[in-house]
């Protein structure tokens, strides 16, 4: 009779080999069945770990020796490293970080999504570091400026990032000047007392910054001075702009802006084409792998001038405005009002006029132009990481397009959507992967899932 396995026991010391990657990054070990989740391991090393957390189905554990470490094993440039929970690859060589992500793609596809399909070569970046062109820093009740620690809402200070903008880290170091000279307050979460929340930059392609404070209140003290201090921190500022949230919770954007100085929008060209940004409009962190992205999108949709396409999760209409160049007719919808309003303004900045935007939600959208009797020709969706709702995707397929284009920023979802589509005869034909964010564990994906033709 077979002996019944023991479980791992917390604080013992176990000698096991790292197999692969989790959705969260963490090294994976089996030992004696049970998953044992590690931070900063590598695959293919062996290791002694110490389990740290037992759980219901797994083990959490911390490498205590590596007995021979992996080629693949970087040392982090970034001192915060670990401390940090922004960057959860800085140990990986670049090209293991790739292997990893391209992966976690594959495996989402085929175990989630049932789909028959091999992942294309993952589209690495060219610049892996100092890409992001949004940052946003929380402010802790201290008045420290930073990161929050994994899992936490512990602001790690920091004075530089790798994968921000220099110009962003310099802003947020003038707003925490101007803090300290005046004596203005953090907000507290604990308390729901204290005024500044974030520190939010968005960056152009020209260097240009629009600098937005998050705060606990509609008036700030010293408001002049302020934006002095960010025009000298950054001089290309093109404005500096006050968001209001009241609300207690990890929402970072209220409902209200002021403009404290300038104007409370940034220029940026994409794929081209020239946008209008203000604070709350989507637009993709990597300009130069959203172009990437969007080519890769483009290619997947395979347009050739006469087609009817309907961009759900426009956003500023970025995607919308790549499609109409190659459609016959384009429908963008979105659900936050200001971005839409960029949409329409950009599409008439770039002189595009077979390009429509409706503000909504896009199941309501979907639902609407469904019983319109619209019949795109290509839908194209790019939703936030909790994926479509199963209205949506019933919407959709109600409408018959040949093709459905899916941009996604979560595998596990875009896997569960997958599926869902496949219920309505459509097959997932082509998958590719996109590094958007190079030193994290978040990847992008565009899957082109096409109508089966007896329906």
């Amino acid at each position: 009779m077979e002996k019944p396995r023991q479980p791992l026991q917390q604080g013992a010391v176990y000698t096991g080999t790292v197999e692969g990657y989790s959705s969260d990054g963490y090294g994976i070990v089996r030992l004696d069945g049970a998953v044992v989740f590690v931070p900063r391991a590598v695959r293919g090393e062996t290791v002694d770990l110490r389990i740290t957390k037992v759980m219901k189905s797994s083990c959490a554990g911390e490498i205590v020796k590596i007995h021979t470490p992996s080629p693949e094993r970087a040392t982090p440039e970034c001192p915060y490293f670990g401390r940090c929970g922004g960057c959860d690859f800085q140990h990986l060589s670049y090209p293991e970080e790739l292997r990893a992500k391209r992966q976690r793609v594959q495996d989402s596809l085929t175990r989630l999504g049932g789909a028959d399909i091999q992942v294309e070569e993952i589209l690495g970046a060219r610049e892996p570091t100092r890409y992001r062109n949004k940052s946003q820093y929380p402010v802790g009740p201290d008045g420290s400026i930073g990161f929050y620690r994994s899992r936490s809402h512990q602001v790690v200070p920091i004075d530089r990032c790798l994968i921000q903008s220099e110009i962003s880290d310099r802003t947020a170091k003038a707003v925490g000047d101007w803090m300290r000279r005046y004596k203005v307050s953090a907000y507290d979460e604990s308390t729901g007392k204290g005024l500044i929340r974030h520190i939010y930059v968005r960056v152009s392609a020209a260097g240009e910054s629009l600098c937005c404070v998050i705060a606990n209140g509609k008036q700030l003290p010293r408001e002049p001075e302020l934006a002095a201090l960010i025009q000298a921190a950054a001089p290309k500022t093109a404005g500096v702009v006050l968001n209001t949230n009241t609300r207690p919770g990890n929402v970072i954007l209220g409902d209200k802006y002021r403009t404290i100085w300038g104007r409370d929008f940034l220029m940026d060209t994409l794929c081209g084409l020239e946008f209008k940004l203000s604070v709350p409009s989507f637009y993709q962190v990597n300009r130069a792998q959203a172009e990437v992205l969007y080519g890769k999108a483009l290619e997947f949709a395979g347009l050739t001038g006469r087609e009817t396409v309907l961009d759900l999760y426009c956003g500023t209409g970025t995607i919308t405005l790549c499609l109409a160049r190659r459609a016959g007719r384009v429908i963008g919808a979105e659900i936050v009002p200001p971005a839409v309003a960029d949409a329409r303004e950009n599409a008439a900045r770039n002189g595009i006029e077979n390009a429509e935007f409706f503000c909504g939600d896009a199941a309501a959208v979907a639902l609407q132009l469904e019983a319109q009797g619209l019949k795109p020709d290509v839908v194209t969706v790019d939703p936030p990481r909790k994926g479509l709702a199963a209205g949506v995707i019933a919407s959709i397929a109600g409408m018959g397009p040949e093709r459905v284009v899916y941009v996604s920023c979560d595998p596990a979802t875009l896997g569960r959507d997958v599926k869902i589509f496949a219920g309505f005869g459509y097959r997932a034909d082509r998958a590719c992967a996109v590094d958007l964010f190079p030193g994290t564990r978040h990847v992008e994906s565009v899957v082109l899932l096409t109508r089966s033709a007896s329906l």
